[in-house]
């Protein structure tokens, strides 16, 4: 009986203190766990992140202790182009804190892609409820990307470089414009004004010899007098640099058009005065230059004598555009023409009643302290201080509705402020990044300006100001070219426009663009196409029938 006691008492303790038995306390149940905030170089939980070092310090806080295990791939780094960006991890703070850093110094101006995904565990096997991505981009190289020049060395630099898209890469048969830098056998017909206008220039700045010019002149003038198609002597938007035959701009705009047709006259105007020689080759050039300039039919485009102008008509549809003109925009120089005209011109009412008589032709707002005599709010793309300008010159200019040297420079002033200020927070915009104006944007084409601004910057827009703003013009176009020119600097000078926010760059150059840049800076060092533009007699008799006063009238 005693025996039987022990071996029973025995049995209980082997069953209560052996390995294995069932008093040890359970394992925890895993418990998943929360991001609970970030910071990246010590700025705290925006999940896009701009102007960022090369080397980033990157910390995670979790609500729990991390498996090391898991980190590797479940918090990652890549390229925009999804390359892995190799990173060293450490931990912090009971290893609740992962710190991430790039194992090499991250490119300049690029961007990145910071993932924490929801894979990630703890060390009690719980797991990330809440991931996230982080986008960051690191800051641009401030460094000089080309040998220092005199200010004077610069603009003959710019000016020179962006000649070329219109002598190099002027169409081989036309000599006319293309459109733009990938536009093959498409010319543009106010393109190739203002292309004219830079041949005027190149010649008096040395690029090319007058004889030289003169026989880039004669081919032009030729194919526009003799093989491109017109409508009512008007040209249409786009043409074929090789047959001259319409290229619709768009279905209905397959005619004339006549604000196009306006920046083309006023170039062969210029180029008339420049070509005065009285040898038969420049006599005949002048004469031919008549011949379309007395050709176009301004008066016929207000269609049955209505008190405006209207921009579009085509043969097969006729009016069906119905756009007049009206101001304030970049159409002054198409009424100042087409009052100017000895053989088909308008009388005074039709500027007033239709470009003036828009209810939105005068403003008188101030904008970042700047009265702004005439148009939109904040004054629209810069390039309505540009266009109708490059050949009327604005200073000491005036009627009745404003003094247009300075409508012009507070126009600018408020897109320089504007752009300054930088209500929207756009990354890199500056008094060294401004100029709001229409140019290509990534995927397509808009004109930009403070009240549709998308964050893309257009060189053309400050450059082609530098007669109103020259300090701010020449601050931006030195950082353009000196901080950006590895990127935007090419073969034909600065190309279209560029965002930084995006960190993308055309890779277009357009005509309506490159001809402002190059026109516009002559005409701030010497007044060249002003002077010889409205050296024309028919434009100051014009001008004066229109109420325009201007000590070169």
């Amino acid at each position: 009986m005693i025996r039987l006691l022990v071996i029973i008492l025995a049995g209980v303790w082997l069953t209560g203190c052996g390995k294995g038995g069932d008093n040890s306390p359970p394992a925890p149940a895993p418990v998943n766990f929360n991001l609970i905030t970030w910071w990246v170089d010590n700025i705290s939980g925006q999940t896009t992140q701009y102007n960022v070092g090369r080397n980033p310090v990157m910390k995670f806080r979790f609500g729990a202790a991390i498996d090391k295990n898991t980190v590797a791939t479940n918090i990652t780094m890549r390229t925009n182009a999804g390359v892995n960006v190799p990173c060293t991890i450490s931990y912090e703070n009971a290893d609740s804190i992962v710190v991430v850093q790039p194992a090499s110094a991250l490119n300049f101006l690029s961007r990145y892609q910071v993932s924490v995904v929801n894979l990630l565990k703890s060390t009690n096997g719980g797991r990330l409820i809440n991931g996230t991505d982080i986008t960051l981009t690191t800051r641009m190289d401030s460094s000089r990307k080309f040998p220092v020049l005199s200010d004077n060395a610069l603009l003959d630099l710019v000016q020179q470089q962006t000649f070329k898209y219109f002598w190099d890469f002027g169409h081989p048969v036309s000599g006319l414009a293309r459109e733009r830098n990938t536009s093959g056998e498409t010319v543009t017909s106010g393109g190739s004004g203002f292309g004219i206008m830079t041949i005027i220039a190149g010649i008096s700045r040395g690029y090319k010899t007058r004889a030289e010019g003169l026989t880039r002149m004669q081919t032009i003038v030729g194919f526009l007098k003799n093989t491109a198609q017109k409508f009512h002597g008007a040209f249409p938007h786009w043409l074929n640099g090789t047959s001259g035959v319409v290229i619709p701009f768009s279905t209905k705009d397959n005619g004339a058009d006549l604000v196009e047709t306006s920046y083309l006259i006023m170039g062969l105007l210029t180029a008339r005065q420049y070509f005065n020689g009285s040898d038969p080759a420049e006599t005949a050039l002048r004469n031919d230059i008549n011949a379309i300039w007395n050709g176009v039919e301004w008066s016929w485009f207000r269609q049955n004598n209505q008190n405006v102008l209207y921009w579009h008509w085509s043969p097969n549809y006729n009016w069906e555009m119905n756009l007049p003109i009206r101001g304030w925009n970049e159409c002054l120089i198409t009424y100042v023409l087409a009052a100017s005209s000895t053989t088909h011109s308008i009388p005074a009412s039709v500027y007033t009643s239709g470009w003036k008589g828009n209810t939105g032709f005068t403003n008188g707002n101030t904008y970042y302290g700047y009265t702004l005599p005439l148009g939109s709010a904040f004054g629209g793309p810069l390039f309505f201080a540009h266009y109708s300008f490059m050949g009327i010159n604005p200073n000491g200019l005036s009627d009745p509705s404003a003094n247009y040297a300075t409508q012009n420079l507070n126009h600018t002033l408020i897109n320089y402020n504007y752009c300054k200020a930088n209500p929207n927070n756009y990354f890199g915009y500056s008094d060294s990044v401004w100029g709001l104006t229409a140019s290509d944007i990534p995927n397509g084409y808009t004109a930009s300006s403070p009240t549709n601004d998308i964050g893309v910057i257009a060189p053309t827009a400050a450059i082609s100001s530098m007669p109103y703003t020259p300090a701010e013009s020449m601050k931006a176009l030195k950082f353009f070219y000196y901080v950006l020119g590895d990127k935007l600097w090419g073969e034909y000078g600065f190309k279209d426009a560029f965002s930084l926010k995006d960190i993308w760059f055309a890779g277009s150059y357009l005509a309506i663009d490159q001809g402002p840049i190059m026109v516009m800076i002559e005409n701030y060092r010497s007044a060249l196409l002003w002077n010889l533009f409205t050296s024309c007699p028919e434009v100051k008799t014009g001008m004066l029938s229109l109420g325009f006063s201007a000590p070169y009238l």
